[in-house]
């Protein structure tokens, strides 16, 4: 679902922005005068593949962690909260959160909720992170809530580190190999092969192959430069259209290696997340709202918002689960079991937990199987260069010998 934009004026003339989910540009603007705001603006943004994350906009996701619970800290020990804003913003280093702080301080004493101050900065406070304080809010357990959206980012970020971490070894092999194999194509190669053009004489298929795929690297590296580019441009914009979207998210779901990994992230993310605003008091069909569209994956998104409809058509979660196909049958049957014995925060939190054991075995198994595959690609690609421009020095030595 593309996602808007927006900002407008309310009747009292106080400028609200915000970024809102729907259809088309029309059902935004429809929901904003609906609000009773005025002279709304809307422009649609993009989406771009993305792993979970928290902050943004100046503000990084380990800031927003200490904040949280330093706030939750200050709220349970009785201070008012405009108070604990003004001290958090006063020792706050970072400029750019630092006048958030001071922004959401303002609010809060000119009379909005503490949650609707945070939804004036969507760029550093989610709609995750804004719901899960408006129902501490009303619940009056504000401190709770925020010691649990300090626990879930934490969670989040360990997940992102996870993946990228799992991305370096290969990144970085393939990065080294294609360099040295270019410097030995580009450098190398022409001083052997000038070499072997002095000495005459038949040179053998390999090394025929390497001088020859030298000369084309020499002769067209501008040409494959821009092509590498254009590959990469063209993919980008690819996804950047719907059906795009939803053909790669797919594809990387089924992906041989890492689609495994993919579904397991994406179940950990989908059970932390909606246990973490059930167990707070967020209504279910909110929770599973919020969660579709922090997915990350078209399909899963997809997926989520159908279990919402299924909701509101009188059926069970467990049902549309299991028929959307992406998550696995023990996961459907033990939300089936939260379902029936009112228990669904503590039984998603556990599939949490255990699909967070099971991203670290994925990872580790993944780099472990990755290692020495690179290593004998590597091994093997700049040992077969270097064998290929021996073998005419290996035949002329024997010939000199014979």
């Amino acid at each position: 679902m593309p996602t808007f934009a927006w900002q407008g004026k309310t009747r009292a003339g106080a400028l609200q922005k915000g970024v809102t989910d729907a259809p088309t540009a029309a059902a935004v603007e429809a929901q904003l005068k609906k609000a009773g705001l005025l002279n709304i603006t809307i422009k649609e943004q993009r989406k771009g593949l993305q792993l979970p994350t928290f902050g943004g906009g100046g503000v990084d996701t380990k800031d927003l962690v200490i904040f949280t619970r330093q706030f939750a800290t200050m709220i349970d020990s009785g201070l008012p909260l405009v108070q604990c804003l003004d001290i958090l913003s006063s020792q706050q280093e970072k400029p750019a959160f630092k006048q958030i702080l001071l922004k959401v301080k303002e609010s809060v004493e000119s009379g909005s909720t503490f949650a609707d101050a945070l939804a004036k900065h969507p760029k550093a406070f989610d709609e995750l992170y804004v719901n899960l304080v408006a129902a501490g809010e009303v619940g009056g357990i504000l401190d709770t809530i925020l010691n649990r959206l300090a626990a879930y980012i934490e969670k989040a970020m360990k997940l992102k580190k996870q993946i990228k971490g799992a991305m370096v070894y290969p990144t970085t092999i393939m990065s080294i190999a294609i360099i040295v194999v270019g410097v030995i194509l580009v450098f190398v190669i022409p001083t052997f092969a000038k070499m072997f053009a002095d000495f005459g004489g038949d040179l053998p298929a390999p090394t025929k192959f390497v001088i020859a795929l030298s000369n084309f690297l020499l002769k067209y590296i501008i040409v494959i430069i821009a092509a590498i580019f254009g590959i990469f441009w063209g993919i980008k914009k690819f996804y950047a259209t719907p059906v795009g979207r939803k053909k790669m998210d797919a594809f990387a779901l089924k992906a041989p290696i890492a689609g495994p990994l993919i579904r397991k992230v994406a179940v950990a993310k989908f059970t932390r997340t909606l246990g973490t605003m059930v167990s707070s008091g967020v209504p279910i069909m909110d929770g599973l709202e919020i969660v579709a569209k922090t997915a990350g994956n078209k399909i899963v998104e997809e997926a989520v918002f159908g279990v919402r409809q299924a909701i509101s058509e009188g059926k069970t979660m467990a049902e549309p689960l299991q028929s959307c196909g992406i998550f696995p049958p023990m996961v459907v049957q033990m939300i089936a079991v939260g379902e029936a014995t009112g228990a669904m925060d503590a039984m998603l939190t556990k599939i949490a937990d255990f699909y967070d054991d099971e991203v670290d075995d994925a990872v580790s198994a993944m780099t472990a199987m990755m290692e020495p595959m690179l290593m004998v690609f590597l091994g093997t690609v700049v040992g077969g260069l270097v064998i290929a421009m021996y073998l005419p020095i290996f035949k002329l030595a024997g010939t000199v010998g014979g």
